[in-house]
């Protein structure tokens, strides 16, 4: 008698813990890093009117995003922020001030979601993955780049098994399958697809163009370089991504990152500034007690937790005045601490340790470090006391702004919520 094996699926989920979003920094989306910073700068944490008696499940948005989306207990994408290419999922190309729901995905439970400069990609819990804003150069995955701007939710243009993990760099993405198989589409320059090429040929004699990549493509060669020479790193299963502006870092199930792209300023960890067009292992996190637990990326530089060492460690350019790190080195000053949440902007870093908020970032900042007006900018790590009266479960950055999920579980919660101020961005 045949035996029949029924598979059960197991859908998706996202952070179990909900709360209030507070934000701080620029708010003036169509101004973010530009030369006009405008007024709309909030300078202390502040809540949105609009989602009074709303709790939000996560915060999403990118080192190069000038938009975000929001993740409600019930598992329903909000977008707001930045919308000239379609990135907000609307239909429209106009700004959007505060958190509206998008109403093509309405139907379907999102877990996560990725932010690149101007587009967006959206993870549901039956790990398919639908994509909008800008896609000149493939960066949504739908198979074309046609109609350069995809206004509504769009499914990627993928068959295998389901996705686990997303990411978006400037105008590139990334997606891991359950598997743990990373595949990679969009721009290829300086190699960010890790596809081995960058992509360049000459469109004329005088002009050079990049083949962009359109749907997603297994990235299947990951390599280690030393003085003998390069070799390929077998047993390779990604569990997590995390992308800058123009490069990647990857991180196994044993802990071994990987990193490739874009090598300015050292944001690679090898101790040079050569592009990477393969993945490539950072020989750092290659030994006993050294595997990362976390990963993540700012514009032109990384950060990786170490439990084993208990510390972050940071490479690549987060200041420009000063000096870049080569290779990982760890950040002094939060040694020690307990890291459970991080979130990088373009030259700002926001993370949430033990019961804390610490902060650090070069001037020019516009708020996003939540110091309050007298205090803009710090280069070393420092506590955010306007938020020590709150419990932070998560924290997310875009370009210039920061989102923090505050705990609202009990009276005591909620009363101390109630102090923040409430943000109207119409009547702003």
């Amino acid at each position: 008698m045949r035996k029949i094996i029924k598979t059960v699926f197991q859908k998706l989920e996202g952070p179990k813990d909900c709360g209030v979003l507070l934000i701080c920094g620029q708010t003036g989306w169509n101004e973010t890093g530009r030369k006009s910073t405008g007024d709309r700068i909030l300078w202390n944490p502040s809540r949105f009117s609009c989602l009074s008696g709303i709790r939000i499940r996560k915060a999403i948005s990118g080192c190069s995003a000038a938009h975000s989306i929001l993740i409600t207990e019930e598992g329903k994408a909000m977008s707001f922020g930045r919308n000239e290419k379609g990135q907000l999922g609307n239909g429209t190309t106009d700004q959007v001030d505060e958190p509206t729901l998008i109403n093509d995905l309405k139907e379907f439970t999102a877990v996560d979601a990725a932010c690149g400069r101007n587009h967006t990609l959206v993870l549901t819990d039956h790990g398919t993955v639908w994509a909008f804003g800008d896609n000149k150069n493939g960066q949504c995955g739908i198979g074309q780049s046609h109609p350069p701007s995809v206004l509504h939710p769009s499914k990627m243009a993928f068959r295998g098994p389901r996705i686990n993990k997303i990411a978006c760099g400037a105008e590139f993405s990334m997606i891991v399958d359950r598997l743990g198989q990373l595949y990679s589409f969009g721009l290829p320059e300086y190699g960010q697809l890790g596809n081995n090429t960058d992509g360049k040929y000459f469109v004329t004699s005088t002009k050079l163009g990049h083949q962009c990549v359109y749907k997603p493509i297994p990235i299947s060669c990951f390599v280690e370089k030393s003085r003998d020479g390069v070799q390929p790193v077998h047993g390779v299963c990604i569990v997590d991504v995390a992308c800058g502006n123009n490069h990647t870092i990857a991180m196994d199930s044993r802990g071994r990152v990987f990193s490739w792209g874009f090598g300015g300023y050292g944001r690679l960890g090898h101790s040079e500034t050569k592009d990477e067009k393969v993945p490539r292992l950072i020989k750092f996190f290659d030994g006993p007690n050294r595997g990362a637990s976390m990963i993540f990326a700012g514009s032109s530089f990384s950060l990786a937790f170490v439990q084993g060492l208990g510390g972050l460690y940071l490479w690549g350019q987060n200041n420009k005045a000063g000096e870049a790190n080569m290779y990982p080195k760890p950040i002094q000053d939060l040694c020690g601490w307990a890291v459970h949440s991080l979130g990088c902007g373009n030259t700002s870093v926001v993370v949430a340790a033990d019961d804390s908020v610490i902060s650090f970032g070069p001037a020019p900042a516009y708020g996003e470090l939540c110091y309050g007006e007298n205090c803009k900018s710090s280069r070393k790590p420092k506590e955010v006391t306007l938020l020590d009266s709150v419990r932070v479960l998560r924290v997310a950055c875009g370009y210039s702004h920061s989102m923090f999920i505050v705990r609202d579980d009990t009276d005591d919660d909620k009363k101390e919520l109630e102090k923040f101020h409430l943000f109207s961005p119409s009547s702003s």
